[in-house]
């Protein structure tokens, strides 16, 4: 197969991942003046339960089967019989956990219709083959096909949600898409694979190396969507999950931005590893901290500072609270950006999968504990601290893990320049703001002051990523 770039890679995936996020988030403006925060905090909490179940199902096969098609790219024969053995076994265990989905929370509970309504999504987690043209370095398909779909459900929304009532419709309308968008990759499929004769004891041989993948993923989704599980039990009340939620929306688009590049590395690095080439893998790893530290700590603290006046546009009034919590929760922007480094193009393509389930172990293990004891003091915000921490300890046990394979201190040390950089930009937009007062044209002035602020920054210090962009981009121009 001829090579795959991997900054094309990066583009279409991060187009593909922010668009998953953007689809909802371009909505919300108008979703939270019509629902408010209760109907959103209603299905958050429903689509919480319904990801752990969605996630059972799909039982590590996501990143597993990424990999092994990585591993079996060159080989036609090869990679079709793991097409079908991995997918016989997705599907197998996701209508399994449907089944068992439907008697818990399909019958008679208090959100019952919501949550029947999510059994599409769940359902559509089987039919879900992204993971194999991500394996294959093909990102290009899944961009468009999810982009007309995901558009669809845009439009969707605006002419079906009209009022509070309306939770039920807002479900339907972001969850066919999900499902229409998955059984539409499948038309792309054949030209692909060829015919091969599949056994039950071939499916079944996946099983065990998946579930040890599993164990991490489950850990790391445990952890992200038990905040709104638990808010939903603990908190106040139910707003609070839709404050959470809201909040959570803009943090994860802008860290799509910065983990894609670790979900298109994965398949390259595993290639590399299976070939040998590890220093490779060294060289990839140091550049990756170097974008991650870049383009992170600039949106953190870019955040940070336009909070207050993004905050009031975008969500309308009563949400003052969606402020406090994005600076609380921004920095999970560093600490995902580089445990994701270190995890999925490290330890994952390395076969080091122990030591990445330790680490994510670890942080659903805090963020439950910090859950317990701080939602029921702090609602929201004490969600948001347990958040940051569990992220952290993630961090902080991979980075102790493979402190002898690598040296880890000049990766993080990029991490101080664009720490100062970021954070006299961030003082700029921020001073900027009190000083102008609310409203768009001050949210715009904040945001294009931030980025000439830190792009001279850059220029200053002769950032090595920025002309090593400059020159990249100088050469296409030139061809």
């Amino acid at each position: 197969m001829k090579k795959p770039s991997v900054i094309k890679n990066y583009i279409y995936n991060t187009s593909y991942q922010v668009l998953a996020l953007i689809a909802p988030l371009i909505t919300t403006p108008y979703v939270s003046r019509v629902l408010g925060a209760t109907g959103i905090g209603i299905y958050s909490y429903a689509q919480s339960i319904a990801t752990y179940f969605m996630l059972a199902g799909a039982v590590g096969t996501t990143i597993y089967g990424q990999r092994e098609i990585a591993f079996a790219r060159d080989d036609q024969k090869k990679r079709s019989e793991v097409f079908w053995q991995v997918t016989l076994l997705r599907c197998a265990g996701v209508f399994l956990f449907a089944l068992i989905y439907f008697l818990i929370f399909g019958l008679g509970t208090e959100y019952k219709s919501v949550y029947q309504i999510l059994m599409i999504e769940i359902i559509a987690t089987a039919f879900d083959v992204s993971w194999f043209f991500m394996g294959l370095e093909n990102f290009k398909v899944t961009v468009i096909r999810n982009t007309i779909i995901k558009l669809a459900g845009i439009v969707a929304v605006f002419l079906f949600v009209k009022s509070s009532e309306d939770v039920l419709i807002y479900t339907m309308c972001l969850t066919l898409p999900i499902f229409i968008g998955n059984i539409s990759l499948w038309i792309s499929l054949p030209k692909y694979l060829v015919k091969v004769a599949i056994h039950p004891r071939d499916v079944l041989r996946h099983l065990k190396p998946s579930l040890i993948l599993f164990l991490p993923q489950l850990a790391t989704e445990v952890y992200t969507v038990l905040d709104k599980t638990m808010l939903g039990v603990f908190a106040s009340n139910i707003d609070e999950v839709g404050y959470y939620t809201q909040a959570s929306k803009i943090i994860k688009v802008a860290l799509m931005l910065v983990t894609s590049l670790g979900t298109v590395m994965l398949p390259a690095m595993s290639y590399a590893f299976a070939q040998g080439k590890m220093d490779v893998i060294e060289k990839s790893i140091k550049k990756a901290f170097h974008f991650v530290f870049m383009l992170g700590f600039a949106i953190l603290f870019g955040i940070c500072g336009v909070a207050k006046t993004f905050v009031p546009i975008f969500f309308g009034p009563g949400y003052d609270e969606v402020a406090v919590l994005m600076v609380v929760i921004s920095p999970i922007l560093i600490f995902i950006a580089m445990s994701n480094v270190i995890g999925k193009q490290y330890l994952l393509p390395t076969k080091q999968e122990k030591y990445y389930t330790i680490s994510v172990f670890t942080g659903a293990v805090v963020n439950f504990v910090l859950n317990w004891v701080l939602i029921v003091r702090f609602d929201a915000i004490g969600a948001s601290i347990a958040t940051v921490c569990a992220e952290l300890s993630v961090l902080v046990v991979q980075a102790f893990l493979i402190r002898k394979q690598m040296n880890l201190c000049k990766c993080f040390l990029p991490a101080i320049k664009y720490f100062i950089c970021g954070g006299i930009m961030g003082a700029v937009v921020y001073f900027i703001g009190t000083v102008l007062g609310k409203g768009v044209k001050v949210l715009l002035i904040q945001i294009a002051v931030g980025v000439a602020v830190y792009a001279l920054e850059l220029l200053i210090t002769r950032d090595s990523m920025l002309f090593e962009g400059i020159d990249m981009v100088m050469k296409k121009i030139r061809k």
